[in-house]
């Protein structure tokens, strides 16, 4: 098996307002869009996305993105929380380290769907 791009399909209650987040706040392009449908995609390693609005013909009416938390792993943990404030995204889950040596902090999307961006770092000694 060859695997080419990944892609997580999350579904939402409002298709445009979560396409309108990931493509303002964090770098996406939309490549594909129809009612109860966007396709998002970014230039490097990050996995692309699929929105698709529960109760689509595909879907169960009950299906939905809870429970789920798409992470990030990025070079500047700090600098992308700075920036994402600066930007007036609220911050669900403020900057915090783990004695793993995991730095993070989460958003959510209009839909309630949780982004987190984690850096790693050497985990602290006992």
């Amino acid at each position: 098996m060859q695997i080419i791009a990944s892609t997580v399909s999350l579904t939402v209650d409002d298709v445009a307002a979560s396409q309108q987040f990931f493509t303002t706040h964090l770098g996406y392009t939309e490549q594909a869009a129809a009612e109860g449908f966007a396709s998002l995609a970014r230039e490097d390693g990050a996995v692309d996305i699929v929105l698709l609005a529960r109760g689509t013909q595909v879907l169960p009416a009950d299906q939905h993105a809870g429970g789920l938390i798409l992470a990030f792993t990025v070079t500047d943990v700090r600098a992308e929380e700075k920036r994402l404030i600066a930007a007036g995204v609220e911050i669900t889950m403020p900057l915090r380290e783990e004695a793993w040596g995991e730095r993070l902090f989460q958003i959510t999307d209009p839909n309630g769907v949780i982004v987190q961006f984690v850096e790693w770092a050497a985990p602290a000694t006992p």
